[in-house]
């Protein structure tokens, strides 16, 4: 502790400024976690007291049974291997073909680059039921309806907003690391996988959380390419708690904490990552 500061200086009253400001804070975080804590609060519920009125807000008494017969309900861990095959498809897909067009836009010269950079970034105002119809139609040409391969397959065409990150981020390397490794004979598929990657550690954990989230939690393009119950993904399953004249709530919501759970845990152990990601992509563009 420095010599001028006395121990006391540590618990000084806020300011009534910061104080509104930690008290707005409190206020929007306990508004987010609000429908979180109503979720595994109906979770734990019998069916008759997730409609109470007026609301029940805590299980009384909390039902634990509902977390394995909603899980076993339905064929849940075949579900949970499909979208895990899905989305490490996806991964690998928008890790490698998103690298490599991101690199060749911040680093390499080449006539026309910032046209067909902008080129790439309109096609983001393309919402996907614009695509959804010729894209089946291709799928289905293909012979690929009712198999994983429309849902992994065009990660590895790229992504323009997984780009724009890298090539945010890449922006903000020296280039004199490329120049020390040309200079000792790399090529330009060296530099990239020798020199770039290693240090673009946050860039690439943030596509990755964003490609797993998407991936994991996606419900139109499987409900449009998969037909054969065997190959559901979870939020496929999720759907079968609602019937044509009633929802099982306690159910779903102890289903639906069971599928969210995972996109949790993968965002809390990388969230340092994930943050400096964020953060660098914004230094330069």
């Amino acid at each position: 502790m420095s010599p001028w500061r006395s121990p006391a200086s540590k618990h000084r009253p806020l300011g009534p400024s910061k104080a509104l400001a930690y008290l707005l804070l409190y206020a929007a975080a306990g508004a987010f976690l609000l429908p979180l804590f109503w979720m595994v609060s109906s979770s734990l519920k019998p069916e008759w007291q997730v409609l109470a009125d007026p609301p029940v807000w805590l299980p009384n008494p909390p039902r634990w049974a509902n977390y394995p017969e909603a899980l076993t309900y339905l064929p849940f861990g075949r579900y949970a291997i499909n979208t895990l095959i899905i989305s490490l498809g996806a991964i690998l897909g928008h890790v490698l073909s998103c690298t490599v067009v991101a690199y060749g836009f911040a680093r390499l010269r080449a006539p026309g680059k910032g046209f067909f950079f902008v080129l790439m970034l309109s096609t983001l105002m393309l919402p996907y039921p614009v695509t959804m119809v010729p894209l089946f139609a291709l799928f289905s040409q293909l012979g690929w309806v009712n198999t994983f391969l429309p849902l992994i397959v065009p990660a590895f065409f790229g992504n323009a907003f997984y780009i724009f990150l890298l090539r945010q981020f890449f922006l903000t390397l020296p280039p004199d690391l490329e120049d020390a490794a040309r200079m000792d004979g790399a090529n330009t598929l060296q530099v990239l996988y020798r020199v770039i990657l290693p240090i673009s550690t946050p860039a690439l954990a943030t596509v990755v959380i964003f490609t797993f989230q998407a991936s994991w939690n996606d419900f139109l393009p499987p409900l449009i390419y998969l037909q054969d119950q065997s190959r559901y993904t979870l939020t496929l399953g999720l759907n079968f708690f609602r019937g044509s004249f009633q929802v099982n709530w306690a159910y779903l919501m102890a289903a639906s904490l069971a599928v969210v759970l995972p996109v949790v845990v993968v965002f809390f152990f990388a969230q340092r990552l994930f943050v400096e990601g964020i953060a660098f992509t914004g230094l330069k563009g």
